[in-house]
C-alpha cells in the first residue's frame, strides 16, 4: 500500500489549536493572555469587595457614608477640607465613620467622648495626623506615651514657670514693636493681606525665644522658610506616601534642614550654660535647669531634678524645638491673625483692650512691658480666652488606637483606626456657651458663669496626659501683642467675599487672608 504524504503543520498548526464545535480556534498564547487578564480582574475584584466588606465591618451602624469609595475613600473631599464639611460631619452624631485609602477613621464630636479619648493612653496614642510621624520624627516626644512620656514632661514643665515666661517677655515684645513700625511705615495705603506677615512675627518671635542669638539670621529666615511647607503637610489627611513632589516629600526635606540648624544651636547652649553665662532664651532655661538639677540645686521639685538630671542629646532637644514650633507657629500663628480680626469687627471690645491697657501701662505706651503688668490684663486675658474658644486654632487631635477601644456601650473601636476627638464642638456648646458663635470676654469674668463653671468643655489645649504644655506661654504672648498692638496702632479690616469664611491648613486661617490697614496711634496725654 503506497504511503500517504502527510503534509506538515502549518506555524499555526504547531501551536495546537483545538477546536471548539462552532467557535474560532484559540491558541495557547491567547488563551494564556485572556486566562491572566481574568485572574488579574477576579483578584482586583476580590480586594475591592474585601475592602468594602472590611469597611462595612469597621463601620456597622455609625453614621458615615455606606460604602467607601474604592482605594482612596475621601481622599479627594480631603485635598480642600472645609469647616463646611468639618460641621456638617460634627452633626451626624457623636461618633461617625469614613476612610481614606488605607486609613479607617472615627471622628468623636461630643466632649465625654473627646475626654474620653485623651484620657485614655492604654487604648489609643496621639498621632498628630497620619503623616506626623514622617515629618516630625516617630521618636519624638510628642509621640511617646506612658512614663517615657510623662519623665519627659517634667523635664520641659520649668521651661514655662514664671521665671521662664519672663526671660521671653523682652524678646517678644521687642519683635512685636519692630514688626508694628514696619506695618504703619508701609505707604501703600490700601489694606493687603496681613495673614502671612503675621505669620512671619510670631515665628521669629517663636525661634528667638526658643533660640536667641544662638541662631543667625540666614538660619532663621531659612526655617521660617521651609517650615511653612511642613504646616502643609500636617493636615488631616495627605497623599500617604513620601513621593518627590509631594507635601510631604518637601516636609521631609525642610524637617532635615530645620534639626541640623537646631541641633547647632542646641550644642552652643550647652557650652554657653557651661561657662557660667546667664539664660537668655528657652534652651538657655533647659540647659541650666538640667546643670542645676545635676548639682543638686534649684528650684525645681524632687521628680523634675530626676527628670533633668539625665543627658538630653542635641538630637533630642533639636526634636522638642521642632515640636515646639509646630504648636507655636501653626496654632499660634492661626489665633493672632483671628484674634487681630475680631478685635477689627468688634470695635466696643477693642476699646475696652485699649482702657486697660493704658491703665496697667500707666499711659506709658513705650515702657517695656513688665510680668507683673500682664497678671493685671484681666480683661485683655479674658478676650484672648474667649477668641480661643470661638475659633480654636486646632480643631483636631488625632489619636491611633493601639487595641480595640470600647468607646461606646454599642461601639468598640477597631485597632489601628485614627480616632479623631473634636475640639470645635465641645468650645461651641450652647449649653455652656450661651450664643456660642458670638464674641463675649465677658462670659470669662462672671462669677459663677457657666464659662468658668465648667472648665472641662474648654478643649483649645488638649485634655490628658498630652495636654498642651505651653498654654501659658501662649495667653502671654497673645495678650502681649494685641495688647501692645492695640495701644500703638489702629486697624482697619477690608471685608472681602470670603469674609467670615477659613481655610484649614493643619490649623484655622482666613481664607481671604486678612485684609488690613495699619496706622499710628495718637500716644496719650499724662
Amino acid at each position: 500500500m503506497a504511503s500517504q504524504h502527510v503534509p506538515a503543520p502549518s506555524s499555526a498548526a504547531s501551536a495546537f489549536p483545538f477546536s471548539l464545535s462552532g467557535t474560532e480556534a484559540f491558541t495557547f498564547p491567547e488563551l494564556t493572555t485572556r486566562t491572566l487578564l481574568g485572574s488579574i480582574l477576579t483578584v482586583v475584584a476580590s480586594i475591592l469587595i474585601f475592602e468594602q466588606i472590611n469597611y462595612r465591618n469597621k463601620k456597622q451602624h455609625l453614621p458615615g457614608p455606606t460604602w467607601t469609595i474604592p482605594i482612596i475613600g475621601k481622599f479627594l473631599n480631603s485635598l480642600h477640607p472645609t469647616m463646611e464639611v468639618y460641621k456638617a460631619q460634627f452633626a451626624q452624631g457623636e461618633l461617625s465613620a469614613f476612610s481614606v485609602f488605607h486609613l479607617f477613621l472615627v471622628m468623636a464630636v461630643s466632649n465625654r467622648v473627646a475626654r474620653k479619648i485623651f484620657n485614655s493612653p492604654d487604648y489609643a496614642e496621639p498621632c498628630l495626623v497620619a503623616s506626623a510621624k514622617q515629618v516630625l520624627l516617630p521618636e519624638n516626644w510628642v509621640f511617646l506615651h506612658g512614663k517615657v512620656h510623662a519623665e519627659y514632661r517634667r523635664a520641659l514643665n520649668v521651661l514655662f514657670t514664671r521665671k521662664a515666661l519672663s526671660i521671653y517677655l523682652p524678646i517678644q515684645e521687642k519683635i512685636y514693636r519692630r514688626y508694628f513700625n514696619e506695618w504703619m511705615n508701609d505707604p501703600d495705603t490700601e489694606p493687603k493681606p496681613y495673614m502671612m506677615v503675621m505669620r512671619d512675627l510670631n515665628m521669629e518671635t517663636s525661634l528667638r525665644v526658643f533660640c536667641g542669638e544662638h541662631m543667625s539670621e540666614e538660619e532663621q529666615f531659612a526655617i521660617s522658610d521651609k517650615y511653612w511647607l511642613i504646616t502643609c503637610a500636617l493636615q488631616l489627611v495627605n497623599f500617604p506616601l513620601a513621593l518627590p513632589g509631594t507635601k510631604v516629600y518637601n516636609a521631609i526635606k525642610a524637617r532635615k534642614i530645620a534639626m541640623t540648624i537646631l541641633e547647632d544651636v542646641s550644642a552652643k547652649s550647652k557650652r554657653s550654660m557651661a561657662e557660667g553665662n546667664e539664660p537668655t532664651c528657652l534652651i538657655d532655661a533647659w540647659m541650666k535647669e538640667m546643670i542645676d538639677a545635676k548639682a543638686g540645686k534649684g528650684e525645681s521639685s524632687a521628680e523634675e531634678r530626676k527628670a533633668l538630671s539625665r543627658e538630653f542629646s542635641d538630637h533630642e532637644i533639636a526634636m522638642v524645638v521642632l515640636s515646639f514650633l509646630f504648636a507655636s507657629q501653626d496654632a499660634m500663628t492661626s489665633a493672632l491673625v483671628n484674634t487681630f480680626e475680631l478685635l477689627a469687627d468688634h470695635p466696643e471690645i477693642l476699646a475696652k483692650v485699649r482702657e486697660e491697657q493704658y491703665y496697667v501701662r500707666h499711659n506709658d505706651v513705650d515702657a517695656p512691658l513688665s510680668f507683673n503688668q500682664m497678671d493685671e490684663m484681666v480683661y485683655t486675658r479674658a478676650m484672648v480666652k474667649e477668641a480661643l474658644r470661638l475659633i480654636p486654632p486646632v480643631i483636631f487631635v488625632p489619636y491611633l488606637t493601639l487595641k480595640p477601644f470600647p468607646i461606646l456601650s454599642d461601639y468598640t473601636v477597631p485597632k489601628g483606626t485614627m480616632l479623631i476627638p473634636s475640639l470645635w464642638p465641645s468650645c461651641h456648646d450652647e449649653t455652656i456657651y450661651p450664643e456660642p458663635d458670638s464674641f463675649v470676654p465677658e462670659r470669662w469674668l462672671e462669677k459663677g458663669g457657666s464659662a468658668e463653671a465648667n472648665p472641662k468643655n474648654y478643649m483649645v489645649w488638649g485634655a490628658g496626659a498630652h495636654k498642651c504644655i505651653g498654654f501659658e506661654y501662649a495667653y502671654m504672648h497673645l495678650a502681649a501683642c494685641v495688647g501692645t498692638a492695640s495701644v500703638t496702632m489702629d486697624w482697619h479690616h477690608k471685608i472681602t467675599p470670603d469674609t467670615g469664611k477659613f481655610q484649614v491648613i493643619a490649623t484655622l486661617f482666613p481664607k481671604d487672608g486678612l485684609h488690613l490697614k495699619f496706622t499710628p496711634r495718637p500716644k496719650p496725654s499724662f
